[in-house]
C-alpha cells in the first residue's frame, strides 16, 4: 500500500469535511426564530420551506453536529449549535403526558403526527447520549434513559424477543400490515443496536451492557441469513421472514411499487444496510471490550457479498439491493449507501489486510467525491443513476440530512489514520 495514495484520499476528506461539508450544515441550519433546526434545502441549499421538523430530522442534526463536537471538527460555533437543538427537542417534542417523542412537528413545534415509531427513538438515544459524550452535559443521558425504560415497558417482545416499532400515542400497538403494528424490522433493531451503544458508552449500566449484547446476538442470530449473512429486511412476530411491503409512516422517500410491496419482497438484500450493520457490530464490541474473533467469520462473509455484488466495477459506487445469493436488483446509487460501505471497507482492510477490501474503498471514494458530492454547495445528492447522473437533487429532507455524509467522514478519517500508523 502507498502511504501517499492513502495520504492523498485522507486529505480529499479533510478538505470536503472541513471547507464543503460541515459549513453548508452550520450555515444555515438554526432556526432562529421558532428553534431547532431546518433541515428542508434544495440543490443550491437554499430553504423550500416545508413546515415541518420530523423526529429523524432533529435527532440525526443533533448527532451530527454533538458527533463533529466530540471529535474536534468544531469550527467556533458547534457547542451553541448543538445546544439549540437539545433544547428544542425537549421542550416541543417531547410528550410531557405520555412520554417519548412526537414522530413530526411543524416548524413552531406544535404537533403534527403524535405517534411514537421506534425508529426515531432509536435515532433518540443515539442524538442524545452523543450530545452528552461530547459536551458533558447530563441532560442528554438523562432524557435517553427515559426512552431507553420506555422501550422496555412498552415495546419490548418478552416472548419472541425484540422490539415492537409502531405505535400511537398513548403506546398501544398499531394495527397490522401497513401500519406497522404486526413487523418487526432489521432497520429498526440494527439502530437499536447502535443507540444501545452509545448509550452504554455514556453511562457504563450493566442493564444497558445487557440490551445491547441481547440487540447483537438477535441481529446475528435471526435478521440475517444463515448461509448469506446478508440482511433480512422484514419479520412477522415469530421471526418468520415477511414480505417487505411500505408502511404508512416511512422514514425514507417512496422507493416502492405502486401497490406498495417492494418486488422479489423476501428475496432482497440491501448493500448499504449490510455494510453498516457490519462496522456498527464492530464498534459496538470495541465499547463492549468483547474479543472480535468469534464474529469474524460472519463480518468477512457480509464484506465479501458487498464487495463480490454491491460493487460497480465499471462505473463506480455501489448498486441498492440485490438477492441473498448475490447478483443485483436496483442498479440505481443511493448516496446514504455509498457512505456506509466506505467505512465499512476501511474495517475489511485493518481487519483482514487484504487489498480487494481497499480496493473497493478507492472506487466507491472516487464515485463519490466525482459524481454524489455537489461541490457547488457542499452536500452530496440523495439518488442517482448507475453512471452517477442525479435522479433527485434536494440537499436536505427530512429523510435525508447529515448524518449519513458527515459521520462517513469523521470515521473514514479516523480508520486512515489508523491505516496510516502502521505504513
Amino acid at each position: 500500500m502507498d502511504m501517499q495514495e492513502v495520504i492523498k484520499y485522507k486529505t480529499e476528506i479533510e478538505n470536503h469535511l472541513y471547507d464543503e461539508l460541515l459549513p453548508f450544515w452550520t450555515d444555515r441550519i438554526i432556526d432562529k426564530e421558532n428553534g431547532g433546526y431546518n433541515t428542508h434545502f434544495d440543490e443550491n441549499g437554499e430553504d423550500t420551506g416545508e413546515d415541518e421538523k420530523s423526529l429523524i430530522a432533529q435527532t440525526r442534526c443533533l448527532y451530527t453536529l454533538s458527533s463533529a463536537l466530540r471529535s474536534g471538527y468544531d469550527k467556533g460555533n458547534i457547542d451553541q449549535l448543538v445546544r439549540h437543538g437539545i433544547d428544542f427537542m425537549v421542550s416541543k417534542m417531547w410528550d410531557e403526558q405520555e412520554g417519548g417523542f412526537y414522530w413530526m412537528v411543524n416548524r413552531k413545534g406544535k404537533v403534527v403526527n403524535n405517534k411514537k415509531i421506534i425508529y426515531g427513538h432509536s435515532f433518540a438515544i443515539y442524538a442524545l447520549t452523543e450530545y452528552s459524550l461530547a459536551t458533558h452535559d447530563p441532560i442528554g443521558t438523562q432524557y435517553a434513559k427515559k426512552v431507553f425504560d420506555l422501550l422496555q415497558k412498552y415495546c419490548s417482545d418478552t416472548f419472541y424477543g425484540g422490539y415492537w416499532e409502531m405505535f400511537n400515542r398513548d403506546w398501544t400497538l398499531c394495527g397490522p400490515g401497513n401500519q406497522g403494528g404486526d413487523r418487526k424490522t432489521l432497520d429498526v433493531h440494527m439502530h437499536l443496536m447502535e443507540a444501545f451503544t452509545n448509550l452504554y458508552e455514556s453511562t457504563g449500566e450493566e442493564v444497558h451492557r445487557r440490551k445491547l449484547i441481547e440487540c447483537i446476538q438477535l441481529l446475528k442470530d435471526r435478521m440475517i441469513h444463515p448461509v448469506y449473512k446478508t440482511g433480512i429486511p422484514q419479520f412477522y412476530k415469530d421471526w418468520s421472514v415477511a414480505p417487505q411491503i411500505k408502511f404508512d409512516i416511512i422514514w425514507g422517500w417512496d422507493r416502492f411499487s405502486e401497490d406498495g410491496e417492494k418486488g422479489n419482497a423476501t428475496d432482497n438484500t440491501c448493500f448499504g444496510h449490510n455494510a453498516e450493520f457490519a462496522w456498527l457490530l464492530i464498534h459496538a464490541l470495541e465499547i463492549l471490550e468483547v474479543d472480535l474473533d468469534q464474529y469474524k467469520e460472519t463480518l468477512r462473509t457480509i464484506l465479501d457479498h458487498t464487495v463480490e455484488n454491491g460493487i460497480d466495477i465499471k462505473n463506480g459506487g455501489v448498486y441498492v439491493e440485490g438477492p441473498h445469493s448475490g447478483g443485483v436488483y436496483d442498479r440505481e446509487k443511493e448516496f446514504w449507501q455509498q457512505a456506509e460501505v466506505l467505512i465499512a471497507l476501511l474495517d475489511g482492510f485493518i481487519i483482514y489486510h487484504e487489498d480487494k477490501y481497499w480496493d473497493a474503498y478507492k472506487n466507491v471514494h472516487r464515485f463519490v467525491f466525482d459524481r454524489v458530492i455537489n461541490h457547488n454547495v457542499g452536500e452530496w445528492y440523495p439518488l442517482l443513476t448507475r453512471g452517477g447522473e442525479p435522479i433527485w437533487r434536494h440537499m436536505g429532507h427530512s429523510w435525508k440530512i447529515n448524518y449519513h455524509t458527515v459521520r462517513s467522514m469523521i470515521q473514514c478519517i479516523n480508520r486512515i489514520n489508523k491505516i496510516l500508523k502502521v505504513l
